[in-house]
C-alpha cells in the first residue's frame, strides 16, 4: 500500500501543478490516466458501479465551486477564482490508494482559502488523533472540532481501504471522544473531512454521481490514506518517505 500511496501522491502532485485558468476537467483527467499508465497502475474509479449506480467515467473527481464530491470531469474549463476538489483514487498491485485536495484556481477569495485551510487542518487533526488504541470517535471529533462556523457534511465521510476503495469502518466528520472501535495497528483509513462555507447539506445531480451544496455555498474536501502503525500514524499518500505524524507535526 505504501507504494500505491506514494504513486497518488506523485500524480496529484502533477495534477496541482496543472491547475489554471482554461485547464478544463478532462484535460486533467487525461494527464491523470497517463501517468497512472505509465507507472503500471490502474485508475480505481474508472468503471467504478456501487449500488447500481452507472459506471464511474473519470478516472479523477473533479468538483468545482459549489460542488463537492463525485463531479464528473468534462470540458468545463477552470475559470480564475474558482476553487476545485480533485479526488484521486490508484491501483498498484492490487492494493488502493485514495487522496484528495481542494485547490483555488489563481486567486480566489480570502473567505475562500480561509475554508481550504480549516479543512485541511481538520484532515491533520484528524491524522494525529488516528492512534492504536484511539476511539475512532476521537478522530471523529478531532476532525469536526476543527470546523468553527463552517457547516460539517454528515452524509459523506472517511472509509477503510485496501483490497477495496470502500471498507469497513466509517469514519464519519463529527464525533465523541471515547465512542466507537478501538484502532488497532495495522488497519488502513482514509480520512477526508469535507467543510461547506453554508448549509451541510447536500444534493446529488441528475448525472448519478455528482454531489453538490444544496445552498450552492462553497465547498472544501481533503483525504489523505494512512495507517494506524505502533509508532503513531503513517501517512501513505504522500510523496516523502512515509513517517510517522507527530502530536505537532503535518501541514
Amino acid at each position: 500500500m505504501r507504494e500505491a500511496g506514494r504513486l497518488n501522491a506523485e500524480i496529484r502532485a502533477l495534477l496541482r501543478a496543472a491547475i489554471e485558468p482554461g485547464v478544463s476537467g478532462r484535460d486533467l483527467d487525461q494527464l491523470a490516466k497517463r501517468e497512472i499508465a505509465r507507472r503500471d497502475a490502474e485508475p480505481t474509479f474508472l468503471g467504478y458501479a456501487p449500488g447500481g449506480r452507472p459506471p464511474y467515467p473519470g478516472v479523477i473527481c473533479f468538483s468545482v465551486n459549489e460542488e463537492l464530491v463525485h463531479g464528473i470531469p468534462a470540458h468545463r474549463a477552470l475559470k480564475e477564482g474558482d476553487v476545485v476538489s480533485i479526488d484521486l483514487g490508484v491501483t498498484y498491485r492490487g492494493w488502493v490508494s485514495d487522496a484528495a485536495f481542494t485547490a483555488g484556481v489563481g486567486e480566489i477569495d480570502p473567505r475562500a482559502e480561509e475554508l481550504l485551510q480549516v479543512t485541511e487542518a481538520a484532515l491533520w487533526d484528524g491524522i494525529r488523533a488516528s492512534v492504536a488504541g484511539a476511539h475512532l470517535g476521537d478522530v471523529s471529533h478531532a476532525i469536526g472540532a476543527r470546523a468553527g462556523g463552517y457547516g460539517i457534511v454528515e452524509q459523506y465521510g472517511g472509509h477503510g481501504v485496501g483490497r477495496k476503495m470502500h471498507e469497513e469502518p466509517h469514519v464519519l466528520n463529527r464525533g465523541s471522544k471515547n465512542t466507537g472501535m478501538r484502532l488497532k495497528s495495522g488497519m488502513v483509513l482514509a480520512l477526508e473531512p469535507m467543510f461547506a462555507a453554508g448549509n451541510p447539506d447536500t444534493v446529488e445531480g441528475s448525472d448519478g454521481w455528482t454531489v453538490s451544496m444544496r445552498d450552492g455555498a462553497l465547498c472544501a474536501h481533503f483525504e489523505e490514506t494512512i495507517a494506524v502503525t505502533d509508532a503513531g500514524p503513517e501517512v501513505l499518500t504522500r510523496i516523502e518517505e512515509p513517517a510517522a505524524v507527530s502530536a505537532t507535526g503535518g501541514a
